[in-house]
Formats: C-alpha cells, structure tokens, sequence
C-alpha cells in the first residue's frame, strides 16, 4: 500500500466569466499536491491511503468525498473544526500556475502523528506544504526518518512555494538533512535550481545522489523527464497535447510513478535497469499529459491509460 501525507486544500482557478473591475470569477478545485499524488494513484488502481487532518467544513467533507469516489483509503484521515487551506491560483498564457496561499489556522497543518505505519504499507509519500508549514512539518519529518529505518520506500516531492518560505536558507538545509532518509526524489527542473541555490539541476541532482538519495527524477515541463541514478541518466519526452493548465501535472507524475512501482511489485528503485526505467517514466509521462489536457488537477484513470 502506498501512504502519502500532506496537504489537502481548495485551488480557486480563474473562471471565464469577469467580475468587478475586470477581475476572474474563481471556481474552487479540490487539490493540494500530495492529495493529487493520492488521487493519481488510487484512480490507477493501487491500494493508497491518504494520511493528513482535513475540516469539517463544506470544503473538507468535498475533499474527503473525492478521496473515496478515487478509490483512496480514508481510514488514516483526521479531522478537525478549523478552515481548509485556500490556494488561489493565477495562469499566465501558457497555462503555468502560481498560486497565492491561505494558511493561518488550517487543518491540514495541525496533523498528528499516527506511528508506525501499517505493515501492509511499502510507501510513504511526502512534499508540498506538508513539509513546510509547522507543527505538521515536524510530524512528517519525523515520520519520514521512522518509516526509512523500517524499510519502507520514502518518496519526497518538495515542490516549493517560495512564497510560504520565510528563511530559504533554513528550508534548503532541513532538505538536505532529509536526504539520507529519501530513495526517491522527484521535483521539478525549476524547484531543483531553487533548491540548490540557482544552480544547474542536472549537478544538483548529482550531488543529492552522493547526499544518499537512490534516485532523481527531473519534470522539466514540454521537455519531458529524467531520473539521475548512481549509474544511468534516462530520459523520456513529453506526450504532446493541448495544455489547458498544469495545475496537478508534477503530482500526477508522482502518484503515476508510485503507482507503477507498486504494479511491478518494485520495493528499493535500485533494483530497476534502463529499460525499467524508461518504462516508467513513459507511463508517468502519458499520466501528466492527460492531467493537463483538462482543467484543475484531475489525474487519468487506469481505464484512460490503455
């Protein structure tokens, strides 16, 4: 089973229609990157859980809603009387997404700490904001350290908004003492060159390599992905389709990847080859395509991916 733990939240995407003063009308999108790494998965067919405290809000009971029409197991989700976190969301003309964050107070950051996870669980997927915004930052740190003692998988995808960063130096140096604890890293060319100071992704991912990590995988948008191993750099192109927006793209490729790891019964990514590789890269490529095909984050079933 695969465990991702983060954020759940309410994207509010700019609408067709205009309101006051020529300003978008904001249509509100379930998400939040490891909640999309969650629905990815489970939409293709594998056991997942999703672990994280949600409202009781109108909004948390949609999210929890969407997590079990997905096939997503909700039994490690808490709840709590405090607001969903709100993301609202600007695109500019080809689509990319910034988003603007409302955080104080949310549910999703007053997680707590579960132990041990279930013996049935070969991954634990972690990122986003999730690793950021304290208390439940510490709480995933905590359960990341333990989960790797134990054998389990550990998949991180910082995905970094700067924006919820108030000491850039302190978060670079937390991420790297998560290094010796993550098999696989996924992130995207542009939050590798922030992490790494503005330097080239390709020698950063490098050097998280020799910091302990098993594997890097590199999104680097129309230009498709990459993972960096201690022996191979393997590289596949994206599907080319019409980009309707990218919200949900990255988190596709992570839920897609984990998910193909799990078909293939994969429990330490050391054990794949070239060939393996590539296959699953190709798999998490068509994934995203899809997912960009189509307004907000709404990852490809397994039926969309025959």
């Amino acid at each position: 089973m695969i465990v991702v733990g983060g954020e759940a939240l309410v994207d509010l995407v700019p609408g067709e229609s205009k309101v006051d003063n020529g300003l978008a009308s904001l249509l509100p999108r379930l998400g939040g990157g490891p909640y999309n790494v969650a629905l990815a998965a489970g939409r293709l067919g594998v056991p997942t859980a999703f672990l994280s405290r949600v409202s009781e809000d109108r909004f948390g009971r949609a999210l929890r809603e969407r997590l079990t029409a997905s096939e997503v197991d909700i039994s490690m989700l808490q709840s709590g009387p405090e607001p969903t976190t709100l993301a609202v969301v600007a695109l500019d003309e080809r689509g990319a997404a910034s988003y603007t964050f409302y955080t104080e107070g949310t549910a999703d950051r007053l997680v707590a700490d579960p132990g041990p996870l279930p013996s049935e669980a070969t991954v634990l997927c972690l990122g986003t904001l999730g690793m950021v915004l304290e208390p439940g930052a510490t709480t995933y740190e905590t359960m990341l350290r333990r989960e790797s003692a134990r054998g389990v998988l550990t998949a991180l995808d910082p995905n970094i908004r700067a924006d919820l960063i108030t000491d850039e130096g302190a978060y670079r140096e937390r991420f790297l003492s998560w290094l010796p604890d993550v098999r696989l890293l996924k992130l995207s060319d542009d939050d590798a060159a922030w992490l790494a100071g503005g330097a080239d992704p390709v020698k950063a991912a490098k050097g998280w390599l020799d910091a302990g990590v098993d594997a890097v995988v590199l999104t680097r948008g129309a230009d498709g992905l990459a993972v960096h191993t201690g022996s191979a750099e393997i590289t596949v192109p994206s599907e080319r389709v019409d980009v309707v927006d990218t919200i949900g793209a990255g988190d596709t490729v992570q839920g897609a990847l984990l998910a193909w790891l799990h078909q293939h019964n994969v429990r330490a990514v050391t054990e794949l080859g070239a060939p393996e590789w590539r296959a699953a890269l190709t798999f998490a490529a068509k994934a995203a395509a899809i997912t960009v095909s189509r307004s907000g984050a709404e990852p490809p079933r397994a039926a969309e991916m025959v």
